[in-house]
């Protein structure tokens, strides 16, 4: 199946964030952050920006993420999530791009992450900041769609259901898989699914 990338699809997303009752989380001790799921145009195709951390980081290098990070003392998630396109991969949204928010998930490494969907449009080049980001990918919708892209499995370590998606030739895992499959699901499918729930693998719970 292929997502066009037009003003129809950006309805039907938007309506179905819209609908959908996303949940703040309780604090509960948890640093704030905040990630965005950019909607982009790829040859005609709707597609959405996935980046690989740089692998100089101190936390989490090298894995797959959306781009995004702390809320900064006196921003908001949105200011932050804004900035930190900016600051990772030079693209310069605003507000009035915003799609919706999805709901909070609370990691194993002490963050409560707000997800925020943006409709960037057509000409967005992204360029990685190399002190962050090691690589930026545009990933289509049909891939993110596909019936076998998300996969569950069990671990000894939680009674929880472990999530990983297969994208990019590769596994994508919570956090970032299970912000990215909620996406699928509300946003592309218009199905109320919860994923705080989902679980993160265990070498990324520090």
């Amino acid at each position: 199946m292929t997502y066009p990338f037009n003003n129809t699809l950006k309805l039907e997303i938007g309506g179905n964030i819209d609908r959908f009752d996303d949940r703040r989380g309780a604090p509960k001790g948890l640093k704030h952050a905040a990630v965005s799921v950019v909607i982009i145009d790829h040859g005609d195709n709707a597609a959405f920006l996935l980046t690989k951390r740089s692998p100089r980081l101190n936390a989490h290098s090298g894995q797959w993420a959306l781009p995004g990070g702390r809320v900064d003392a006196g921003e908001t998630a949105l200011e932050a999530a804004l900035r930190e396109l900016r600051e990772e991969i030079n693209v310069d949204l605003t507000e009035g791009h915003l799609l919706g928010t999805l709901d909070d998930y609370p990691t194993r490494s002490g963050y409560r992450i707000t997800p925020f969907v943006f409709w960037a449009g057509k000409n967005i080049e992204p360029v990685a900041n190399p002190s962050e980001v090691a690589s930026v990918h545009k990933v289509l919708f049909r891939d993110l769609a596909h019936p076998e892209t998300p996969e569950f499995a069990s671990i000894p370590e939680s009674d929880r259901p472990l999530i990983r998606l297969n994208l990019v030739n590769t596994q994508v895992h919570a956090p970032t898989a299970a912000v990215v499959y909620q996406f699928r699901e509300v946003g592309i499918f218009g199905r109320d699914t919860r994923v705080e729930h989902l679980e993160q693998p265990v070498w990324a719970w520090s």
